[in-house]
């Protein structure tokens, strides 16, 4: 039986080439679109799941409102770590990781530096929580002694290529001698911490050693013992807080942590799943940029659509069909064949066309796949090797031919004998119902994407053309100034004298991706913690207003001839607002150190600089301030619109004479811009992509339906024809049905849009709005869409000579 429905399958599907070709490429370009999305899902929701006992790690969260910010960190408290290893025996091991930003390192017997840029402090106790196999070393004994490290298996051959690298010495920015004492495997690049390659003995770190609870700094990783639920562990915290931070709160501040709370500030620690950082955390302090599972809901929910469509097509070209097959069951059901016989037929025709779908789809998907990778930021292959993969894709092979044929199936072999043999077959009804209602389901879907599209791009072109407060635009940034030494003043002197430069500053702090460092400031004589205010605190010179073309609100920036500026400090409008001065300059302020001497300084407010976007714009703007100190981590070079690429030769050339052997590395301000929102353009370019697929995909169902709805309607096209009807007439008779089932697909399509779109921009604390002119381009691009390719068939229908159509009648 079986043999006998495919043998008819195939011969069907070869007499219907043009209708088989259209369900073969629709579905084939559904179920690509599909199975690209579908890896990248997997690719996504795979990180840290490789360690052992990842089920039973933790990261601690901190969450502090305090002096009008609200603190989202992925740091804790210095002596949290260990101290609930020590009172707390739920707890099996617990490690801390303090990141310690970029240095030059290079073996001791060379000259020539290389730049790392992610090089991390590590307890001794961070193999005993992160299964990390170490190709060499002993797991008991690495990072207990000061001055040494561990190397990922990338940088042993990177520095010492075939030699053993224990026992070697690198020397880390021209002064510090470490030790190699272990190599571990490369972290998987599908893991949060995959940008760890070196890690320093944290014995060495002075900062791991403090009581002090009121500072942030560490990555603190439990691993809670077997059958120990983090939700019952996580109240321990409270106890925690009470106990050692209500105490470091009342000791600084004089106030406790229940007066703190009624205040509105808050100290809060948390538990998040280390399989969840990936998706579900961004964080201050984080080792690196990671994902949002928004984007993975989103990604998920187009597959599934794009899927969806494709077996509309199916759908609606076999039930437009059924008077062309009408025949064949009636004749069929005469001769006695059985109505479950009927059903396994067209079911098999389903399954085949979705096998030989299944097989250009993967075609198709594996040719894309590097450009797939190139728009994701990814590195996915086929898993062919893999069993559960041949499993699951000849199962949904099965699975898309049952759900895409299933309709089909109950409402062909549903037909009465007696009325189809006499010609009584009703072309619409149920059938003609169900096809309007999956076009609608299709070009909604379509609208939907095109809508989403156009707000993502919307956005991006905001973000690229708001007034930040700062000019990003001909600065240059050179990376690893503390190369320079003693000569970094000298080397940014240097640089402002070329033709091509209008002005150099030397600091470590820019409104692009660099150090943030935040402090607790208060009003002159005023210590009561509703007085306080947190505030970053950077570190510039005399240069840098000008340099990042700042704007002053009121008041001065700092300047040479006052040798009392350094006591000053310069502040933005978000600070002077929330500090409660009306006039600012003048008026004294200090900061409390938040380290073991909880000492204090104080300064004297010389301007107040406009307010500028120095974070996201997802972000709102927060309190910021300025002060004269050394920080010798970048220069910023402003230049005059000129010949760029002869400038940074120049400043190369000065790199070079200044500190021979030292890397040269550069980047342009407005690209550090712009890779802040790299993730949100690469969601673009995938939406766009999907949404240009989702079209063809219903085109090419809609010209078909088209192409059946001129055939069943050719003697009538001809008698009108023959009455009369211009070409213009005909083609908007048979346009006329498609485009109101277009007009409805707006209608529904356009509010679920502007939702799913409202809430994506809420992240954004600076957004666009979403205007009406985007659902109306939106409708008026599917409407545009939808004619063109009625009207191919319309035409050509129109333009049929009458005497053909009628010639049998």
């Amino acid at each position: 039986m079986l043999q006998n429905y495919l043998k008819i399958a195939w011969r069907n599907l070869r007499k219907h080439k043009f209708y088989s070709f259209l369900n073969i490429f629709g579905l084939s370009l559904g179920l690509a679109s599909c199975l690209l999305i579908t890896l990248y899902v997997i690719d996504e929701l795979s990180y840290d799941r490789s360690f052992s006992d990842a089920d039973r790690i933790y990261r601690v969260n901190s969450d502090i409102r305090f002096g009008g910010a609200d603190m989202k960190l992925a740091v804790a408290p210095d002596p949290l770590a260990f101290t609930l290893l020590k009172d707390y025996p739920q707890l099996e091991a617990v490690a801390r990781l303090r990141e310690d930003g970029s240095y030059l390192v290079r073996r001791k017997s060379s000259t020539e530096n290389l730049r790392e840029d992610v090089v991390s402090y590590a307890d001794s106790t961070f193999f005993d929580v992160f299964s990390i196999p170490l190709i060499a070393g002993d797991a008991k004994r690495i990072l207990r002694e000061p001055f040494t490290m561990v190397i990922s298996e990338r940088l042993a051959k990177k520095y010492f290529g075939s030699e053993n690298p224990i026992g070697q010495i690198l020397v880390l920015d021209n002064n510090l001698n470490y030790t190699v004492a272990g190599v571990m495997e490369n972290i998987s690049e599908h893991s949060h911490m995959s940008k760890l390659n070196m890690l320093l003995a944290m014995t060495v770190n002075s900062e791991s050693r403090a009581d002090n609870w009121g500072s942030h700094n560490f990555l603190t990783y439990l691993k809670l013992r077997k059958g120990v639920s983090a939700a019952q562990f996580e109240k321990n915290f409270e106890t925690i807080l009470q106990k050692y931070t209500g105490s470091w709160v009342k000791q600084i501040m004089g106030a406790t942590l229940d007066e703190m709370r009624k205040s509105g500030s808050y100290i809060k620690y948390t538990l998040i799943p280390l399989t969840d950082i990936h998706l579900h955390s961004d964080r201050k302090a984080e080792i690196g940029a990671n994902s949002n599972i928004q984007y993975v809901y989103i990604f998920a929910v187009v597959a599934i659509f794009l899927l969806g469509i494709a077996c509309v097509n199916f759908m609606n070209l076999a039930t437009a069909r059924s008077a062309n097959r009408a025949k064949e069951v009636g004749v069929r059901k005469a001769l006695g064949s059985r109505r479950s016989y009927l059903m396994g037929q067209f079911l098999t025709e389903a399954i085949m066309l979705s096998f030989f779908s299944l097989l250009f789809a993967m075609i198709l998907a594996y040719a894309a796949l590097p450009l797939f990778n190139n728009l994701a930021n990814k590195q996915i292959g086929f898993p062919f090797e893999s069993v559960s993969f041949w499993m699951i894709a000849l199962l949904t092979a099965v699975v898309v031919g049952v759900l895409a044929g299933s309709y089909p199936a109950f409402f062909l072999s549903a037909f009465t004998p007696l009325k189809v043999l006499r010609g009584a077959v009703e072309q619409d009804g149920k059938g003609g119902y169900l096809r309007n209602a999956l076009v609608v389901f299709q070009f909604m879907v379509s609208v939907m994407l095109i809508i989403g599209t156009g707000v993502i791009y919307n956005q991006l072109n905001y973000i690229q053309t708001k007034k930040l407060g700062y000019s990003k635009d001909q600065v240059l940034i050179i990376k690893n100034a503390y190369a320079l030494d003693t000569k970094a003043r000298a080397f940014k002197d240097e640089v402002a004298q070329l033709p091509n430069v209008q002005s150099s500053t030397l600091t470590s702090f820019l409104p692009t991706p660099s150090s943030r460092t935040d402090n607790t400031f208060f009003p002159e004589g005023e210590m009561q913690q509703e007085k306080g205010i947190s505030m970053q605190r950077w570190a510039v010179d005399y240069d840098y207003v000008k340099t990042l073309d700042l704007s002053m609100k009121s008041g001065r920036g700092f300047e040479k001839e006052f040798p009392s500026d350094s006591s000053g400090i310069i502040i933005n409008e978000a600070a002077a607002k929330i500090l409660g001065f009306k006039d600012p300059v003048g008026k004294r302020i200090y900061d409390l150190l938040m380290d073991s001497t909880n000492s204090k300084r104080t300064y004297t407010i010389l301007g107040v600089v406009k307010d500028f976007h120095f974070e996201s714009l997802r972000k709102n703007i927060g309190a910021l301030s300025m002060v004269l100190d050394r920080s010798y981590g970048l220069v910023a070079i402003r230049l005059k619109a000129a010949n760029y690429p002869q400038t940074v030769a120049q400043v190369e050339a000065l790199w070079k004479q200044m500190a021979p052997g030292q890397p040269f590395n550069y980047r342009f301000m407005d690209e550090d811009f712009d890779n802040e929102y790299r993730s949100e353009q690469r969601v673009g370019q995938i939406f766009i992509t999907f949404a240009v697929i989702s079209i063809i995909i219903g085109c090419l169902g809609l010209f078909g339906l088209s192409a059946y709805t001129a055939e069943r309607r050719t003697k009538e096209i001809g008698v009108r024809k023959v009455l009369g009807a211009s070409v213009s007439n005909i083609v908007t008779l048979l346009s006329r049905d498609f485009l109101k089932l277009v007009l409805i697909s707006i209608i529904i399509g356009s509010p679920i849009a502007w939702y799913a779109m409202n809430t994506w921009l809420k992240d954004f604390a600076y957004h666009v709005e979403i205007s009406w002119w985007m659902f109306a381009a939106a409708g008026l691009l599917s409407i545009l869409i939808a004619l063109l390719t009625v009207s191919f068939q319309s035409i050509k229908a129109a333009l049929t000579n009458p005497v053909k159509s009628l010639k049998s009648e």
